[in-house]
This record gives C-alpha cells, structure tokens and sequence, in this order.
C-alpha cells in the first residue's frame, strides 16, 4: 500500500494539509466557476466576470476547509500510529470518524455522532476498496508453480512416454 511509503508524520501533516488545499481550491473553483457563470446576468462577457469572481470569494474559502480535514485528520491518524505502534486502515477509520466528530462539535452532540459515523463509515469504505484493489492486482504478480503453468496444459506426452512425469524421460517442449 502506498500510505507507507510515506513522508514520516511530522511531515505528513503538513503534506497532506497542503495537499487537501490544492484539491479543495481546484475542485472548489470548478464548482464555483460553474454556479457564477448560471447566476451572472446574459452575456458572456457578464457570465464570464460572473465565474471569476465567485472563484476568487469562494474557492480560497473551500480549500481552507479542505485543509483543516487534511489537517486534522493527518494529526490524529498521525496520533494513533505513536500510540498503537502500528500503520493499519483501523488508524485510518478512526481518524475519519473523530475528524467528522470534532468537526462538527459547534452543532451539538446529535451532530458530532452523525458525523463521526459518516466519517468512520466513508473511510472504512475507501480502506476496504484499497485492500481489495491491492489483493486484485497482486495476483498478477504472483509466480507460477512450474507444474500450474497455464502454457503446458494442451500438450500431450510425447510418443513412447507412459504418461507418468516419473518415465525416466525429460518432458520435451515445443
């Protein structure tokens, strides 16, 4: 899995907070560039200067949210790892669920639950996937028993052979 052969976590932190600003500013600007260009008044020129200006109040705004979960979710994930002493997707579900959690205290503790179960929920999913994805590509990287090698299925033994692999005669190739 990728997520150790990571920066150590001191930096993580920062690298994934950095990187949660970037996606958010440009998935943020996507959306508002969007929603400017449908709300300006008619005409390009007007819906264009529409979209520019809710990119330039708004997309800035996203990628600081954006950052804030990276952020927090690296510390805790970060957190977990000195405590527990290990790097599994068990780090990675808690931390999402205590992200959504702390990130929704302002609204009560109805709130800080739904969200700490959306949280730990959607990151279970995205580890699972992961897993599964890793054990579906490893197995094209797994060696072939000589005796399972797909290639020599059809061939039949060749002439004068028993047909037992104990004849005394080397298996001949085409």
């Amino acid at each position: 899995m990728e997520e150790y052969a990571r920066e150590p976590c001191p930096w993580r932190i920062v690298d994934d907070c950095g990187g949660a600003f970037t996606m958010g500013a440009i998935g943020g600007s996507v959306f508002q560039a969007i929603r400017g260009f449908r709300n300006a008044p008619q005409g390009v020129n007007r819906r264009l200067l529409g979209s520019w200006s809710a990119i330039r109040s708004r997309a800035p705004i996203i990628g600081g949210n954006f950052a804030v979960w990276g952020g927090l979710f690296s510390t805790i994930d970060c957190s977990l790892v000195h405590i527990r002493k290990k790097e599994d997707p068990w780090n990675s579900i808690t931390s999402g669920a205590l992200t959504g959690a702390i990130l929704a205290v302002r609204n009560g503790t109805g709130a800080m639950v739904g969200s700490a179960i959306i949280g730990g929920v959607l990151l279970a999913l995205i580890e699972g996937m992961g897993i599964l994805f890793t054990r579906y590509s490893s197995e094209q990287f797994r060696p072939i028993h000589p005796l399972e090698d797909p290639t020599q299925l059809g061939q039949t033994p060749p002439p004068g052979a028993s047909g037992s692999a104990f004849s005394g005669s080397a298996p001949q190739y085409q």
